[in-house]
């Protein structure tokens, strides 16, 4: 399958005007992608978990216009913003060849988040696939028929942000092609279609919120800096493997080894960081406190807990459905101290998006 497969030359609608609206979640890697090639492609496969409660509400309303050129307002937690729009810019110059109705609406994107924007919690991943999903609800009220809605929503969101594309479905996604999920693609997320292990249903994801402040460095300039990377082939070739062993582990049930796996992409993401030319640091002191406090506990009572960083300070505290409560009095009395203002988000593995 190629890009051309998206593609539509014309439409047909007499619609004036219309509002859509769309919850999309944001996704925790399990096994990360960092660097990309032009058009959003990924070096190496990654796979995540999909969340249920952090995610972006975007509602679209568009109206016919005149003239050529590309339209819209962005309404952010009711506020006009400004900043988002050359990003939106961006995606729509991106989209247009799949998406030829754009420049004949003016749209007033309104959206808003569950949690703090930018970081670290994979807000472009669910504001890009949220928008991407309203203008598949826009271009199915306009009479445009696709085969596969989920999987051009996925196409068109990775236009926007990588990760975007993994957030459209759940609880598994896969995206960036690789000989151990025999659909996977480079163009757009699957759903991770193997039998999983009971151990992982209902999978928590407690989201500790370190710093909720701007990242100092971007994730797309995080990505660039992999371009002579001396450490990127290895890099991705890790990935390839780590890939196949989760799907393994994801089989079996074995969470010590889901452990290993899952802690490794974590701080080889952060290695790739602080090996980079310039190199950054997006951890902080307490994000160091976290994740030793992690190891110790499941040293001392043997538990299954473990922990993943996205692109940021915040950790996520991965745990099995069975140790919730357990899990739960750790945080609160231990790990707690250590978030931004003693803030931090419960959430469980969730299974994509939703029409509002």
């Amino acid at each position: 399958m190629t890009d051309e497969t998206f593609r539509l030359e014309a439409y047909n609608s007499n619609i004036e005007s219309g509002r859509v609206k769309w919850a999309s979640p944001s996704n925790i890697a399990l096994i990360k992608y960092w660097g990309k090639r032009e058009q959003q492609i990924p070096e190496n496969p990654s796979i995540s978990f999909t969340l249920s409660e952090c995610k972006t509400i975007t509602e679209v309303s568009f109206s016919k216009k005149e003239g050529n050129n590309f339209s819209f307002d962005v309404i952010f937690e009711g506020v006009k913003n400004e900043a988002f729009k050359p990003k939106i810019q961006t995606f729509f110059e991106r989209i247009e060849p799949y998406m030829p109705f754009l420049r004949d609406y003016h749209f007033t994107i309104e959206t808003s988040n569950t949690f703090p924007h930018s970081s670290g919690i994979a807000s472009s991943a669910s504001g890009m696939s949220a928008l991407a999903l309203c203008l598949m609800e826009i271009a199915k009220d306009l009479g445009i028929v696709e085969q596969d809605f989920n999987q051009k929503a996925s196409f068109l969101a990775r236009l926007g942000s990588g990760s975007a594309c993994r957030s459209v479905e759940g609880p598994l996604v896969v995206w960036g092609e690789n000989d151990t999920v025999s659909n996977s693609s480079n163009l757009f997320g699957v759903k991770y279609e193997a039998e999983v292990h009971s151990n992982f249903k209902n999978y928590r994801d407690t989201i500790l919120l370190v710093d909720k402040g701007e990242k100092q460095v971007s994730s797309t300039v995080g990505h660039k800096l992999m371009f002579g990377h001396p450490f990127a082939q290895e890099r991705f070739q890790q990935a390839h493997k780590n890939l196949a062993d989760l799907d393994k582990v994801l089989q079996s049930g074995d969470l010590s080894e889901f452990n290993k796996i899952v802690e490794s992409e974590a701080l080889t993401l952060h290695a790739m960081m602080m090996t980079s030319m310039p190199y950054f640091i997006l951890m902080k002191p307490n994000t160091l406190e976290i994740i030793n406090k992690i190891w110790q506990f499941r040293e001392e009572t043997g538990s299954k807990v473990c922990f993943t960083l996205d692109a940021g300070a915040n950790v996520h505290v991965l745990y099995p459905d069975a140790e919730a409560d357990k899990v739960l009095d750790f945080i609160k009395t231990q790990l707690v101290a250590y978030c931004q203002n003693g803030h931090y988000i419960c959430d469980t593995v969730g299974f994509g998006a939703e029409k509002l």
